[in-house]
């Protein structure tokens, strides 16, 4: 169980027997765990290194077993910070590779082209629209301006008359704007396949595997697009893009709960997220819900598996296999 928080089994035994038998000499701790003296040394060296144990004040010499609540919490949340640090790191490396694509596009135009301004961008995309000859492939998280559906609409609409094959991903959240529903089951109804899931990857358009458009910025897509042909780019926009196309759900289906978990796909992920160390409002807005609702899922999940707190209902849900 703790195992997540890089303890050992042998480990963890000693420190729960530690726990339970506070006054046991070092021998009667060996001879409980079935250890050598030796062997239960070294695993109180592991425990002091997470500051599991500690100096005993009555009996000099000894040590005794810091209480749950205050040692693993105080593990687990410095694994938290190194995960947010994490995230940083990875924001961050993020941004190098958007801005160096960029750079590229930019210096290279036989390969790509940076497009500024809506305007380009919805000319662009008819233009591919009209391109098109076997397939068009698209992943629209977040929400979308009326507008920009409605500038989408005739490219679409000419590209499903000659009998291009469209798929279309958006967000679970989709599903409660009433605009882009009504967008997504006149794209149904030309034809075209629409699946939905709680995240789904960032905004991109990629016709007949050979060119692909994408933000510059993931955050604000109106401050520019790239154009990119590169093969190698277009091979991880794809495989990115089937990865979540196979595990969304296609409009109009409904999504059943997990029958081992009792969990929806939305419990599983904020989850997943706030394990990773997200906040409730980052969380919210990878799934383009608010802050209050990620909290009432929390509730529901910590009173479903009898939780007191939110450290508890991670430590039980790991246990039971959730994350």
């Amino acid at each position: 169980m703790l195992d997540v928080l890089g303890l050992t089994n042998a480990a963890a035994t000693v420190y729960q027997v530690m726990l339970d038998h506070p006054r046991y000499s070092l021998d009667e701790i060996a001879e409980h765990c079935a250890m050598t003296p030796v062997q239960v040394h070294e695993h109180l060296d592991e425990l002091s290194r997470l500051t599991l144990v500690r100096a005993s004040a009555e009996r000099p010499g000894q040590l005794r077993a810091v209480s749950p609540e205050i040692g693993l919490a105080d593990i687990l949340a410095d694994q938290e910070a190194e995960l947010a640090a994490r995230q940083a790191r990875l924001a961050a490396s993020r941004a190098a590779v958007t801005r160096m694509v960029a750079e590229r596009a930019e210096h290279r135009a036989h390969h790509g082209e940076h497009l500024e301004g809506m305007d380009a961008i919805h000319a662009r995309l008819e233009q591919m629209g009209r391109a098109a000859t076997t397939e068009v492939l698209s992943s629209q998280p977040g929400s979308q301006r009326p507008e920009d559906l409605d500038a989408s609409r005739p490219a679409d609409a000419q590209a499903l008359g000659r009998g291009i094959t469209m798929r279309t991903l958006y967000q679970d959240a989709s599903r409660n704007q009433p605009h882009i529903t009504a967008y997504a089951h006149w794209l149904l109804g030309q034809g075209s396949e629409v699946r939905t899931a709680p995240t789904v990857p960032q905004r991109i358009v990629v016709v007949d595997r050979a060119q692909a458009l994408v933000p510059v910025d993931p955050v604000d897509t109106r401050k520019g697009a790239l154009h990119v042909t590169e093969p190698g780019i277009l091979t991880a926009l794809l495989d990115l893009f089937e990865q979540a196309w196979n595990t969304a759900v296609p409009l109009g289906a409904t999504r059943p709960e997990d029958p081992q978990t009792s969990l929806t796909p939305t419990e599983r992920e904020i989850l997943r997220l706030l394990g990773s160390g997200l906040t409730d409002d980052a969380a919210g807005q990878r799934l383009q819900i608010s802050s209050r609702t990620v909290g009432r899922h929390m509730s529901s999940i910590m009173e479903r598996l009898r939780a007191t707190s939110r450290f508890e209902a991670g430590i039980k849900a790991a246990q039971k296999g959730w994350l």
